[in-house]
């Protein structure tokens, strides 16, 4: 009985959500992927001001608008594109977070840190 009891447990960890990487870009759930209406730019401008407005952030993977579980991290990566790892629950389309990070990064801008990509000088 215990093997079937690790089977059927199994099972049902396979059929739940799993942790997954998503690429896109932090939106707001009103403007989603085009910020137009609005008449606000930069996007990143319309994103905070809509989110402050009782939209909440989300992530636009080019296809899909995900409205995010954190709500405060995603406000310094307004209209940029990033990296979110996350559980995804299909029916509601919320994205659980674990981490954003900007495209690129493995982990979030740190403070100091400056861009990998410029080495460093003596």
């Amino acid at each position: 009985m215990t093997k079937l009891s690790s089977l059927l447990l199994a099972g049902a960890l396979v059929a739940g959500a799993a942790t997954q990487t998503f690429t896109g870009v932090i939106t707001d759930s009103m403007c989603g992927k085009d910020h137009t209406m609005m008449k606000v730019s930069p996007d990143a401008k319309c994103v905070q001001q809509c989110a402050k407005s009782g939209s909440k952030y989300a992530l636009f993977d080019g296809k899909n608008v995900y409205v995010l579980s954190d709500q405060k991290t995603p406000e310094q990566f307004a209209g940029q594109k990033v990296k979110v790892t996350g559980t995804l629950y299909e029916k509601t389309k919320i994205l659980k977070v674990d981490s954003i990070s900007a495209e690129g990064q493995s982990m979030p801008d740190m403070p100091g840190m400056g861009d990998p990509q410029s080495g460093h000088k003596h």
